[in-house]
């Protein structure tokens, strides 16, 4: 990303590191580089001589502190300019209506069908619902493509039908929207070669009727000056918010990047980075600017690291979830402890259409959890998470730490597997919880539990 421009300002500094302070020859020397380079980058002529003049008048005779170098003080200048060029600060994507209707414009081949996906995809990481709108009923295909990009990042794209009329599509769109509760509209508009008359009248028409929060201009960064007089040629026929520039990561000159805001007056508000569908940042002009300068990008890493983290511990926290909806040792000790803070187990199953079976089997129930809770406590939590890793020295070690046997902890074992199966089937049933897997025990323990051959439907006051 712009590594010519970067490679001959990081020369033109080095040049200059050597000066015990910045003097008129030497500025004058760097500025004319600067100048070239800028140039050489594609960047607007009227932006560069804007730029140059502005740095001179900031830098020429200026004081350096003893612990900065001319280099160092130059680069802050020159930093400092270039940010102020790009945008000085972020602009925000106005999603405050509801539904927030964003409207994507460009001519054919910069990638906005694509854009408007990755836009899609970004909005939902911010934890908006958006729906996406496809009216580029002029490219061959356009409509399909969007519902392939939409069904790949989890995203609904709106069914037109046989609609042929652009203005009836976004009226379905909004009603849609509003009943579904999507909170952001994305639409996908034609695109031509060429700017046309009636390309413009179709946007026109769509803006005046459904005033759209934002209306972004899709350019492909690589074109250089070809996307600046794009850019100011729609922005005067149709009034831009901003800018969504394509292709950044190949872009070696950055002359675009540099020149669209100060051309248009509009701010770049999101830049494509990658083919992928994930690879659409917000705009940052000052770490833009450091980009250029040869300074990184701390804290796009340090953005894109944690958000690879916590995509990774969503990650874990579903497999988690997912093993923890099966039930393990832990969770049925902490069933256990609440069952035991309620009542005595006896005078609870009293209550339950099985619990005299229970009772009659001669078995101490309260007795027998007490026994299985110290077993239990005796694991570690990896085992108690994993019981399928319990060889025989850690049961051994189990049954030394409960005052029980390795007989005693087998048969705990056993019967919680066939406990699992059990809850599965009597929570089909509308059972759930503790109760079913006390019945899926068939005895828990010493104790001895008959199922009956027939389900018996609880009590009214039960159901």
């Amino acid at each position: 990303m712009f590594d010519n421009l970067t490679k001959k300002l990081h020369s033109i500094f080095q040049t200059i590191a050597g000066n015990a302070r910045l003097t008129e020859k030497n500025m004058e020397d760097s500025l004319r580089e600067i100048r070239t380079s800028l140039l050489e980058a594609d960047v607007n002529y009227k932006v560069v001589v804007d730029f140059i003049s502005k740095v001179r008048q900031k830098a020429l005779g200026q004081k350096v502190l003893t612990s900065v170098s001319p280099s160092q003080m130059l680069i802050k200048i020159v930093y400092e300019e270039l940010a102020s060029v790009l945008g000085a600060d972020k602009s925000e994507i106005n999603l405050k209506a509801d539904p927030a209707i964003i409207m994507a414009v460009g001519l054919h081949g910069n990638g906005k069908t694509t854009s408007c996906a990755k836009l899609a995809k970004l909005v939902t990481e911010k934890g908006r619902k958006p729906m996406l709108v496809p009216l580029d009923l002029q490219r061959p295909a356009a409509v399909d493509q969007l519902k392939v990009l939409g069904k790949e990042i989890g995203v609904e794209v709106f069914d037109i039908g046989g609609m042929k009329d652009v203005s009836k599509i976004c009226k379905e769109a909004v009603s849609f929207a509003k009943q579904n509760l999507y909170n952001v509209l994305i639409l996908d508009t034609s695109g031509r070669w060429h700017i046309e008359d009636d390309l413009i009248n179709e946007l026109r028409d769509i803006k005046e009727k459904y005033l759209p929060q934002e209306i972004l201009l899709v350019v492909d960064s690589t074109v250089g000056q070809d996307a600046v007089n794009v850019a100011k040629e729609f922005n005067e026929k149709l009034g831009l918010t901003g800018f969504i520039l394509t292709k950044v990561d190949g872009d070696a000159r950055g002359g675009a990047a540099v020149s669209i805001r100060s051309v248009t007056g509009k701010s770049i508000k999101f830049i494509g980075v990658g083919e992928h569908l994930g690879d659409l940042q917000e705009f940052y002009p000052d770490r833009i600017a450091q980009r250029i300068l040869g300074m990184g990008d701390v804290m796009t890493l340090v953005e894109k690291i944690e958000k690879a983290a916590k995509e990774e511990e969503k990650k874990k926290a579903e497999q988690l979830k997912k093993k923890r909806q099966e039930l393990d040792l832990e969770e049925f000790l902490k069933s256990i402890r609440q069952i035991r803070k309620i009542a005595p187990l006896a005078d609870m199953l009293k209550m339950l259409p099985m619990g005299g079976m229970f009772n009659a089997a001669g078995g101490k129930p309260d007795k027998e959890l007490k026994k299985i809770e110290a077993m239990i406590s005796s694991m570690t939590m990896e085992e108690r998470r994993d019981p399928d890793i319990l060889d025989g020295s850690r049961r051994k070690r189990i049954a030394e730490g409960s005052g029980t046997t390795s007989h005693e902890v087998n048969m705990l074992i056993q019967r919680f597997s066939k406990m699992k199966e059990s809850m599965k089937k009597f929570q089909q049933m509308g059972g759930s919880g503790m109760m079913g897997g006390l019945g899926g025990m068939g005895g828990l323990g010493g104790l001895k539990m008959p199922m009956p051959k027939k389900q018996f439907p609880f009590p009214p006051r039960f159901r």
